[in-house]
């Protein structure tokens, strides 16, 4: 129902008392989750209250995220989340790291946004800070918003280019949801709702060198050979996947053969996750395209790119318009992005996450070869990591149990049973020797509760089916 202008007002000025920092009483603020709940069922989208943790295993009050640094989250009451997921992982860097707040907040005294007449400095000089530090000869970058964007850019890029329209990518792989990256995803359930995306599009299983030279074979047989050939060094969504020694470089050599594009999507494992600063750093190889994000923008600003070289850009220079963006390359999000940069390599960010994610998978090894009827795998690269259980339901009741103990984590997109760990590169050693002790905790206490030969987890703990209204009562007590 439409308010009067007066009473929109009067909500707006009272939302803004609250992000200013006034204080609430606790009936207040119980009164507030339990506003904020109402308002994601009628205003937002009620599915996402019985989908999130957050909600269904909060206990009586939702969790409202309100703040955090580091490698800690803070809700609107106080309780305290050791953060592993990394917003799927934007906060590389940890979250609300000073450093990179201050560039935002420097630039916000002077300028926001900008005009989109006069140069953008700070566009400029994150683009030369990107030709210095990524593989081979790419040096031309375009910023936009999220990774989406960045994979959307390179499609058009590579038909640009190449004059040609079919594309190859990988099962399991995950390059977005618009309509153009969800073409090129490998997993059937988000793509079928919206079929009509790109058409001339194919897939070859991740890891397979054989399997890759045949489809390039065989579509130059056929007379339709692919613009770009777009792959993640380690498929993040599908589970941490690594891919066997010298899939990048077969891939690589192929690409060259056959005149088409190598695109590493980067976009998760960019910037030092993968414990080298970049994933295709592993393999030695450079690809044509280079799209990122995520943690480019520091946990503090959207921010995305795709990279290419000098002789691909010479496409778009004709019309240096044929592909824009309102915000893209806006000077917070770049001051953010020159900021993440410096942090990543004062820090030696890449070099923390190769050291801690061996230790944390030789562990996880170990707790595995101990409790095999729960934990099924753990694998991955640096501090991009998987844990796989059994069933769907296993995976779902680790992550909620391991939720209430204090530890955000999350399962994939194209794996539900696998389990992110995604933590912030820079995450203090003995923060993360307590996150393996909660982890062993839950893993204890679901091999303890399953019967002999149960896979599935699911009678000892029933996935919570309570109705968002339900919830929406509950959180006013």
């Amino acid at each position: 129902m439409r308010l009067s202008s007066q009473d929109s007002l009067q909500l707006s000025r009272r939302y803004l008392d609250l992000i200013s920092g006034k204080a609430l009483a606790q009936d207040e603020i119980h009164a507030f989750i339990a506003e904020t709940v109402a308002s994601y069922e009628r205003y937002v989208n009620r599915g996402f209250l019985t989908y999130r943790k957050s909600v269904t295993e909060s206990g009586q009050f939702a969790a409202l995220e309100w703040s955090g640094s580091g490698s800690i989250l803070r809700d609107v009451l106080g309780r305290e989340y050791i953060d592993c997921l990394g917003g799927y992982g934007i906060f590389s860097a940890g979250i609300n790291h000073p450093r990179i707040v201050k560039a935002v907040t420097d630039q916000l005294q002077r300028m926001a946004l900008n005009s989109q007449e006069l140069l953008e400095p700070w566009r400029a000089a994150l683009a030369k800070i990107l030709a210095a530090i990524t593989p081979g000869d790419l040096a031309c970058s375009f910023f936009i918003n999220n990774g989406t964007d960045a994979i959307e850019g390179a499609i058009k890029l590579a038909r640009l280019h190449t004059g040609r329209h079919v594309f190859l990518s990988t099962l399991g792989g995950f390059h977005g949801k618009s309509m153009g990256s969800l073409s090129l995803m490998g997993k059937a359930s988000f793509r079928e709702p919206f079929a009509s995306g790109l058409q001339d599009v194919r897939f070859v299983p991740f890891g397979d060198a054989t399997a890759l030279e045949a489809e390039f074979a065989k579509a130059d047989a056929v007379g339709t050979p692919f613009a770009a050939f777009v792959v993640e060094p380690v498929q993040g969504e599908a589970g941490a996947v690594v891919p066997p020694p010298g899939y990048l470089r077969r891939a690589r050599e192929l690409c060259s053969r056959y005149g088409t594009l190598l695109v590493a999507d980067e976009v998760q494992t960019g910037l030092g996750r993968t414990g080298a600063m970049w994933g295709v750093d592993h393999s030695d190889v450079a690809p044509d395209i280079l799209c990122l994000g995520k943690s480019l923008g520091g946990g503090v600003m959207p921010l995305s790119a795709f990279v290419s070289t000098p002789a691909i850009w010479e496409c778009l220079v004709p019309n240096p318009v044929i592909h824009s963006t309102t915000f893209g390359g806006n000077p917070l999000a770049c001051a953010a992005g020159i900021a993440a940069v410096n942090v990543t390599l004062e820090e030696d960010l890449p070099g923390q996450a190769a050291r801690k994610g061996e230790w944390f998978l030789r562990a996880l090894g170990q707790m595995q070869a101990r409790y095999p009827q729960v934990l099924s795998e753990s694998r991955g690269k640096g501090l991009l990591l998987g844990l796989e259980f059994p069933s769907d339901s296993i995976g779902y009741r680790f992550a909620a149990t391991l939720f209430k103990r204090g530890v955000l984590v999350a399962g994939t997109y194209s794996k539900a049973r696998t389990i992110r760990i995604e933590p912030a590169l820079g995450i203090a050693d003995e923060l993360l020797q307590e996150v393996l002790n909660r982890i062993e905790d839950t893993v204890k206490e679901i091999a303890v509760s399953m019967q002999p030969g149960d896979r599935t987890g699911a009678a000892a703990h029933p996935t919570p089916q309570r109705s968002s209204a339900e919830l929406v009562t509950s959180d006013h007590g």
